[in-house]
């Protein structure tokens, strides 16, 4: 197992919330996502990101003559292994950006996972699939004349939130949370110091009595 995947069960473990809730103590900016849909619920994402830019389709611009392969290989270079493919919603979260055939390369080159802002095709393929797999949910036709890949390795929008490419993302049932780079040992931290806390509360709210009652009527 490598050390990615041991701080990806730390995390896990720990769960969105508390992770949440470290950002919050750390950082102003906005860094949760509310729960996304998956194939294989079950399965968390975690990741070092990857970003891949969509707009709303135009049949004039260079871009819309080249393939998601080139967008693909463009964004992850030379080291897609253990990297979460995130996919910007191009202002149309409602239309499917891909499915089981374009993303068997995530599979096959050992990414972590796709995080997409937009819907996908295929969730029976892509719950076979060694990666994890979160996005607005699972879509029927096809959505390449209503979005298009247009840039890679830049920042990108992700249902309000700036996700850089770098950046860790962290997704289970409960939500995502985009967490900087430079921040991961410290959001980290700040979470087990978080579940600690909760957890000398629970034991305190366990152990109070309940206050007797004053039947007395004046």
């Amino acid at each position: 197992m490598s050390d990615l995947s041991s701080l990806g069960d730390e995390l896990s473990a720990l769960g969105c919330a508390a992770l949440v809730d470290a950002m919050g103590r750390l950082h102003g900016h906005r860094a949760h996502i509310l729960p996304l849909t998956s194939p294989d619920p079950g399965r968390p994402l975690f990741g070092r990101v990857a970003t891949i830019a969509f707009m709303p389709w135009r049949d004039d611009l260079e871009e819309s003559s080249k393939t998601f392969a080139d967008f693909f290989f463009g964004a992850l270079g030379g080291s897609p292994r253990e990297k979460v493919l995130v996919l910007s919603s191009g202002g149309h979260p409602e239309a499917s950006h891909g499915g089981g055939t374009k993303l068997l390369r995530a599979a096959r080159h050992g990414l972590a996972g796709i995080m997409a802002d937009g819907r996908l095709r295929d969730f029976g393929q892509l719950r076979g699939y060694p990666f994890a797999t979160w996005c607005r949910g699972e879509a029927a036709r096809w959505g390449g004349d209503t979005v298009m890949p247009y840039a890679v390795d830049v920042a990108v929008e992700f249902a309000g939130v700036c996700v850089t490419p770098g950046d860790y993302a962290f997704a289970d049932p409960s939500g995502a949370v985009i967490i900087p780079a430079d921040s991961l040992s410290r959001v980290l931290d700040t979470a087990r110091q978080i579940e600690a806390e909760e957890a000398r509360a629970a034991e305190a709210i366990g152990a109070e009595k309940y206050p007797p009652v004053n039947l007395t009527r004046p």
